[in-house]
């Protein structure tokens, strides 16, 4: 099994490779681009020194997936302006927000190098320069940047580990990378393509640094053929990684979004599967967090997702009230339309809920079978969660309806939340009604008998450039209402405890058969 999950990493390396390669030169090449001038510039200024190293310092203390999220809605707003004033835009989705943020924090390590070297000259060097008439440029161009060569090399080359290394955040927002692999591989428990994703980016990495190093070895021993050696084999390395992207340049494939848990997985799957077998190219975006996933569909980014009515209620609508089901939707649709151009095709008839969950043993022991007998012990207890659910409004309101306040608050990745209830280092967790761990696990949904979540209808959710595409409609169709919450908790169960060595296409799969 483990044979046949390397074999299938390997199938998808040269894409995600390439796409890896390509912004990690790019972010690279433009953090020296800009970071060169400055620093020269900054040598001879005592407060542009300041100021710069303390403004390259400051970017480094910002979590670089913070700083690639933070980037997306910034791109957002100069997409819509280059719209409005050019009538032109461009995608704020994936390669941009992470090929700014990895430039950002590529510029410390270059800037601090270079200032550091040159100022660390002998001053007599500088001043026998200046005695024999040369010009400040000459200076500069031969003597102190030849002299501060190794300082230099030295911070492009930790520049260069640490974007690569980096760059594998850039998943999340909608941009392929070796990081595809470590998501997909958490989420799902494949540790082989998580181990596969981290050796791979560690030897590129180390790669690029030996070539950087033979560059370095060049310029401080004045032997061109190592500096031009260097050059080549990078050139050569960033070319032939590109090589597998180049025949999609003139055929756009459907971009299918999926966020970051099993059963966005498996839909993405589904919906890929279906436009393939129909000769449609169609390729996954998937990690995406709730907020990117739904502009990126609004901007056109991506073309479809499955999204969750109570999240959009709440999340995208701000709604607080709870109407039927049925006017919900109806409602809902009428709203996206208007508002964004996105249409709501349908539900797939199956519901997600958020919920909160037990040990079976442990809530049969003390006697809590809803969440109303919760906030009785929660001040005794700890509640887990996924990354997202503390700031959401859905937690908001259990808190407030059913008064909850527990002794501690845990976050997690969703696939060690549901280990770690199970473990008993929380006591209770933010589940999903339709997850397949629930009874992987043994553990009990507490009723919500006040209602204060609303329903969580799986629904699907196409781009406005899409909404007449009748390849992807006349594909899409054929699954509204007839995915069943027990198919979908099956195969949920098939990704996370599989037993077929590549789960996601036999879960996916199995619900398209059913149909």
């Amino acid at each position: 099994m483990i044979d046949e999950e390397i074999a299938g990493a390997l199938r998808v390396l040269p894409e995600y490779l390439a796409h890896h390669v390509i912004l990690s030169a790019a972010a690279l090449a433009l953090g020296l681009a800009i970071s060169l001038p400055l620093a020269l510039a900054a040598v001879r200024r005592a407060r542009l020194r300041w100021a710069l190293l303390g403004c390259v310092s400051l970017i480094q203390t910002i979590p670089s997936l913070a700083l690639m999220a933070l980037f997306y809605p910034l791109l957002l707003v100069l997409a819509a302006i280059s719209q409005h004033v050019l009538g032109r835009g461009f995608s704020a989705f994936g390669f941009l927000p992470a090929l700014g943020a990895l430039t950002l924090y590529s510029m410390l390590p270059i800037v601090r190098n270079i200032v550091t070297g040159i100022m660390s000259l002998d001053p007599d060097l500088i001043e026998a320069a200046r005695g024999v008439g040369m010009t400040e440029r000459q200076r500069l161009l031969r003597v102190e940047l030849p002299l501060a060569a190794p300082f230099i090399m030295a911070g492009i080359r930790t520049a260069a580990v640490w974007v690569i290394g980096t760059a594998t955040l850039a998943t999340p927002i909608g941009q392929t990378s070796l990081g595809n692999y470590i998501f997909t591989g958490l989420q799902t428990e494949n540790w082989v393509w998580v181990l596969f994703g981290c050796g791979v980016s560690a030897a590129l990495a180390l790669i690029v640094d030996q070539a950087l190093g033979l560059i370095e070895g060049g310029a401080v021993r004045r032997k061109r053929w190592r500096v031009v050696a260097g050059a080549a084999a990078l050139a050569a390395g960033v070319a032939l990684a590109a090589l597998p992207l180049l025949g999609r340049i003139d055929a756009p494939p459907y971009v299918v979004g999926a966020k970051n848990f099993t059963e966005q997985y498996i839909l993405a799957q589904l919906i890929k599967q279906r436009l393939e077998d129909r000769g449609e190219p169609a390729v996954a975006r998937t990690g995406l967090g709730s907020a990117v996933i739904f502009r990126a569909l609004a901007q056109n980014d991506i073309d479809v997702y499955v999204d969750y009515s109570g999240t959009i209620w709440t999340n995208v609508m701000k709604r607080t009230d709870h109407p039927p089901r049925v006017a919900m939707l109806s409602e809902m649709k009428e709203w996206l339309m208007r508002t964004y151009g996105v249409t709501l095709l349908g539900p797939l008839g199956f519901e997600n809920a958020y919920a909160l969950a037990m040990r079976r043993d442990r809530a049969q022991s003390m006697g809590i079978k809803s969440i109303a007998d919760l906030a009785r012990h929660a001040p005794a207890l700890t509640i887990g969660s996924g990354f997202e659910f503390f700031a959401r409004p859905e937690w908001s309101a259990l808190r407030d309806t059913y008064g909850l306040s527990f002794a501690g608050k845990r976050e997690f990745q969703s696939t060690f939340m549901y280990k770690a209830v199970a473990s008993g280092e929380v006591d209770v967790i933010s589940a999903f009604s339709s997850d397949g761990r629930i009874a992987g696990y043994n553990l009990l949904l507490l009723n919500d008998p006040l209602h204060a979540i609303p329903p969580y209808d799986a629904i699907v959710m196409i781009a406005p450039k899409r909404a007449h595409d009748r390849n992807l409609l006349s594909a899409l169709q054929p699954l509204l209402g007839h995915i069943s919450p027990s198919a979908m908790r099956k195969a949920n169960d098939m990704v996370d405890r599989p037993d077929d060595p590549a789960p996601l296409r036999a879960a996916a799969r199995a619900l398209d058969a059913q149909l």
